[in-house]
């Protein structure tokens, strides 16, 4: 790794991709409904959650993400494939921690593949675009 080689403002980038494609992934022309009943949650419930500490917290935890993904990336020979590569890897990774919270928190293999399924689609763009933007 080279810390000289990460591309900040791909990593900003790269850490809003999250945001767009968790919008879309828990969007009603998705999976919200099937999300809200495995989460076992109401329309209500989620009306009464903090949204800045929900979406500032959400974006300081992308960027770490982004950031750490883009320092295993640090390299010269990185390019589009291996980022996506590496992302998808991450992705593995993180699913695999979450279906292990969630088999211990009882829950449903739907809430693990929805959530992990988003875990692994956002790394998997993540590395892309820090692939492809050296």
């Amino acid at each position: 790794m080279n810390p000289n080689l990460i591309n900040w403002a791909a990593v900003v980038v790269a850490a809003l991709s999250a945001f767009l494609v968790g919008g879309i992934w828990y969007s009603p022309v998705m999976f919200q409904k099937s999300w809200m009943t495995a989460s076992n949650l109401s329309q209500d419930e989620l009306k009464t959650g903090n949204k800045a500490k929900i979406f500032g917290m959400t974006a300081v935890f992308s960027l770490v993400m982004a950031a750490n993904l883009a320092a295993f990336l640090a390299t010269p020979t990185t390019n589009l494939s291996w980022g996506a590569t590496a992302g998808s890897l991450a992705g593995i990774w993180t699913f695999a921690s979450i279906a292990i919270v969630g088999l211990f928190e009882l829950k449903s293999w739907r809430w693990i593949f929805i959530n992990g399924g988003y875990s692994l689609v956002s790394l998997t763009i993540m590395g892309a675009i820090l692939g492809a933007w050296r």
